[in-house]
């Protein structure tokens, strides 16, 4: 039987109050405050107490970090005093309590500009320091072989881990899983899958050919992938070279693409490949420099087809006032489905639409800054090119430029020389000081930062771009 004395707790409410003893320090916020880590959170967990139960719930962790937690969770951002403390230290807090996405949203860095971007730090495996290859993922965090092992970072640039291989030189390495990397050597065949998660060698992948004894001790000169595929160029010792189709699921050998003898500058082993998600292309170039300068290939395959679908040989393809000015290295901006290239001679950028290519697609860059039309690479300089996020970056020796597509911009080309002025704009994204680091070997985009690797210097260099920073160009 049931009397008047009997009480019902009271359901908590979003905007109930909640006391916190943190390391002994009391915090007093709403449940609508914690509960914005999301239901799986530490904190949300909390919101089920009773809003008349008097007693602060203790938590015996850091009560300063604790109020960067806390000051996240209202705000969406991190308050100024979040610099007191260490990326790792605001990592680990914010895994106790289960709130990793909201700080990863928080300290990932603003979308990435050329224009206003700068070196925040330099990520330097511990051992063996010289980085041979590096592969960035969509989220910001890196890879780096360095000295027969590869370190891995993730989006916080906090070490996660260090596989060492079987290879020596690893000149290859690309991220065909979330933890899983297919790698390539300059010194020994074979293209291998290493797994992060297991800490292991998942297999290996070799060129073989019974029927023809030209074809062993294939090694990896490029690597790319598709959600299906990974695409992998191989290279005899006698020059004879292909691009092999793997299948992810099994790591079995489904195509193999373009086998030649690279007996001259048109049949070399491609150096570069880019798997296009638009079209399910595959774009390959190579690029050699001898006595008489550059020359090298740029090529378009079909995995389904197994054919060449376009080409260009440099020299002795395009316009014969271009005809020695071949190009230095070549990239694909996938988002605008369009292929640049940086000459070897002139230093000029070039680029040309992939849907709609001939014999002479190209179409050379122009600033509408005179000042910065007499600045140009070529030459004795080394060039290197690299598209991310509708931008071209260009490392010219040791200084670093961006090319950048102007919105609104007008393709005006003048129709004789093919040249277009005021598409894009160039400007430099480093300072002099910077460019004296060294030469610029490879430039990697991935999340919205930029790795840079310079020759002879340990680390990699991380650029970002501000979140405070407006920076606009003159022109």
């Amino acid at each position: 039987m049931e009397n008047g004395n009997h009480h019902t707790a009271t359901a908590p409410r979003s905007d109930d109050r909640i006391k916190l003893n943190v390391g002994g320090k009391l915090f007093e916020t709403t449940l609508s405050t914690i509960q914005a880590g999301g239901p799986d959170s530490l904190l949300a967990a909390l919101s089920s107490r009773t809003s008349d139960d008097p007693d602060p719930v203790f938590i015996d962790r850091d009560p300063e970090i604790f109020s960067v937690i806390l000051s996240l969770l209202r705000s969406d951002g991190l308050p100024s005093t979040a610099r007191r403390f260490t990326k790792q230290e605001l990592a680990d807090e914010a895994l106790y309590y289960g709130i990793e996405s909201q700080l990863k949203s928080a300290m990932l860095p603003p979308r990435l500009s050329g224009i206003d971007a700068s070196i925040v730090t330099t990520v330097q495996p511990a051992s063996d320091g010289l980085p041979s290859a590096i592969t960035a993922g969509t989220d910001g965090s890196v890879w780096i072989a360095h000295g027969g092992q590869i370190s891995s970072y993730d989006w916080n640039l906090s070490h996660a881990g260090t596989i060492r291989t079987h290879l020596e030189d690893i000149n290859s390495i690309c991220r065909v899983y979330p933890e899983i990397a297919a790698v390539g050597s300059e010194s020994d065949p074979g293209l291998h899958f290493y797994d992060f998660s297991g800490v292991r060698n998942m297999g290996s992948i070799h060129w073989t050919d019974p029927a023809d004894p030209r074809i062993f001790k294939a090694r990896v000169t490029s690597v790319s992938n598709s959600p299906s595929s990974v695409f992998a160029a191989f290279d005899c010792p006698h020059r004879e070279n292909c691009i092999l189709v793997i299948d992810k699921s099994t790591l079995k050998i489904v195509g193999e693409l373009s086998r030649q003898s690279g007996s001259s500058a048109k049949n070399l082993a491609v150096g570069k490949l880019t798997w296009l998600p638009e079209t399910g292309l595959i774009v390959g170039s190579s690029v050699t420099c001898g006595a008489f300068g550059y020359s090298g290939y740029i090529r378009m395959w079909d995995p389904r087809s197994k054919e060449v679908v376009w080409e260009a040989n440099e020299p002795g393809s395009g316009r014969s006032s271009r005809f020695g000015d071949s190009f230095a290295d070549v990239d694909v901006d996938i988002e605008e489905s369009t292929l640049f290239k940086v000459c070897s001679k002139s230093g000029d950028l070039a680029m040309a639409d992939l849907r709609n290519l001939g014999d002479d697609p190209w179409v050379y860059l122009q600033d509408k800054d005179p000042s910065m039309r007499n600045i140009k690479g070529g030459g004795n300089s080394t060039s290197v090119i690299h598209c991310y996020k509708n931008q071209a970056f260009v490392g010219r020796d040791g200084a670093l430029e961006v090319w950048s597509r102007l919105p609104r911009a007008e393709n005006r080309v003048d129709r004789e020389s093919e040249v277009c002025e005021g598409l894009y704009r160039r400007n430099f994204v480093d300072k002099e000081e910077d460019a004296q680091r060294g030469i610029i070997k490879k430039i990697e985009g991935g999340g919205n930062r930029l790795f840079v690797v310079r020759e002879d210097v340990e680390g990699i260099e991380v650029w970002e771009s501000s979140h405070s920073s407006g920076a606009v160009s003159v022109l």
